[in-house]
């Protein structure tokens, strides 16, 4: 089955890399008392193209589709023929079914697909089963989500989980997958569970760390389906592909269906790049996973740096290891932090398709200068990725950015206009962040920061 895991969650929000809040750290009490405004949502999507060359976006695709994330190899292309019917059971929040009418026509759109929703009382291809995620977790251990082939429920999961029906690897033709969403989660991420778990359901079921620019990644930056993965959905539907082709047919007949498809990646040059070793993958999950204590998190840290620096990685993989380390070392090392996110950085820029992630390392680096009383230096380093942020969709970045904004505004002079900024920031946080309580302390969060309202302000 494939899953959404919870593990490098925490690298994307700024909640949980710095040190936790005092209770008694002053705050803005007005502003946090205050009705909140309207959440704000993504209207309209405005996804980065696929800008690879196509025969490396061919390896991708064997990639993807022949093998699982285990390392199991799959013997077949597996997918739906014919058209594609989504229905939504359980209690699911109305946000819900806007971002999935969003991405269904997206799918339609980008990705040529013949897919409609359907009422929950019809039969359909794809079933989305929106429950908590305490239920998801007893079906599920460390699982924010997951897919299944095969089933119509949790209830129908329950029963056959034990069965060869629920296995992948013996699929030929796709007819029924089930999805599970959080729906007490907060409205990013669910609809980021929505993105990754749709996309896998429809398509490919692995993931791989070496490609920047796809939701098909276990670092979970992107979170909503980008050019790359429709048209890697948009060839799995090629006419020319069908179920229960082998690897080596799939591979004859990719380059002219990705020529078709997208001719402007017959022009760029291919960019080989070496395979992500099992034992590097082990340790970021061990690095960033839940229930590990901060000196074996940071022993693990330390063999990922050393397995990309062996290797001579210069890609955003070798970017992603220095990250994981700054994240790490925030609460205890705040300046060994900092270089760690600075030389991320440094590796992010080589790499092509990387600006979400240089948003993410900007966050870490504005919120040290802020703590540092530097807001001009803070100011800098955000501005360059708020448009970033919307584009890629993400709230929770977004908010985030903002509210480091605001705060150094404020240390400025700049009063007015940082009320207005903090204000544009919390309808992004009623998405980003959920419920009330959960926006409130994102400002309480950064307000902490700013070395006029924290503990000696």
């Amino acid at each position: 089955m494939r899953r959404r895991l919870t593990l490098p969650a925490c690298l994307l929000l700024l909640s949980g890399c710095m040190p936790a809040t005092p209770g008694d750290t002053p705050t803005r009490a007005a502003s946090l008392q205050s009705a909140l405004p309207v959440m704000k949502t993504f209207s309209v999507p405005r996804p980065s193209m696929a800008t690879r060359s196509n025969a490396d976006i061919a390896r991708d695709f064997i990639d993807l589709h022949f093998q699982l994330e285990s390392g199991r190899a799959l013997p077949r292309l597996s997918r739906f023929e014919g058209p594609i019917g989504v229905r939504v059971i359980g209690t699911a929040p109305a946000q819900l079914d806007r971002d999935l009418s969003g991405l269904l026509q997206r799918l339609r759109n980008e990705a040529g697909l013949d897919i409609r929703k359907v009422a929950p009382d019809r039969t359909a291809q794809v079933t989305i089963q929106a429950i908590s995620a305490a239920e998801i977790r007893r079906a599920l251990p460390m699982a924010a989500c997951f897919v299944v082939p095969n089933v119509t429920s949790l209830a129908d999961y329950r029963r056959k989980r034990r069965s060869r029906l629920l296995n992948w690897a013996q699929l030929e033709t796709r007819t029924s997958v089930a999805i599970f969403l959080p729906n007490d989660s907060t409205p990013q991420e669910m609809r980021d569970c929505l993105h990754e778990e749709l996309a896998q359901a429809l398509g490919p079921l692995n993931d791989l760390y070496r490609l920047p620019d796809s939701v098909f990644n276990d670092d979970n930056v992107h979170t909503v389906l980008t050019g790359f993965d429709m048209l890697i959905l948009r060839a799995t539907y090629d006419r020319a592909l069908s179920s229960g082709m082998g690897r080596a047919e799939v591979a004859a007949r990719l380059p002219a269906i990705l020529a078709r498809l997208n001719p402007d990646g017959q022009r760029i040059g291919p960019n080989p790049q070496t395979g992500t070793p099992r034992d590097w993958i082990e340790a970021v999950q061990e690095a960033l996973g839940p229930g590990t204590r901060h000196a074996q998190r940071r022993a693990a840290a330390t063999r990922a740096l050393q397995i990309a620096a062996g290797i001579g990685w210069q890609d955003h993989r070798r970017a992603f290891s220095h990250y994981a380390m700054g994240r790490i070392l925030l609460s205890t090392e705040p300046d060994r932090a900092r270089a760690e996110f600075e030389t991320a950085g440094h590796f992010y820029r080589q790499s092509p398709a990387t600006d979400l992630h240089l948003a993410y390392v900007a966050s870490q680096l504005a919120a040290l200068e802020l703590a540092r009383g530097r807001p001009e230096q803070t100011l800098a380093l955000v501005a360059p990725h708020l448009d970033t942020a919307a584009r890629h969709e993400n709230a929770a970045l977004l908010s985030t950015l903002l509210l480091l904004r605001a705060e150094a505004l404020g240390l400025t002079g700049r009063v007015s206009e940082a009320r207005e900024v903090r204000m544009d920031s919390l309808g992004w946080a009623r998405y980003g962040f959920g419920a009330d309580w959960a926006v409130r302390a994102k400002l309480r969060e950064i307000a902490a920061l700013n070395p006029l309202r924290g503990p000696r302000g």
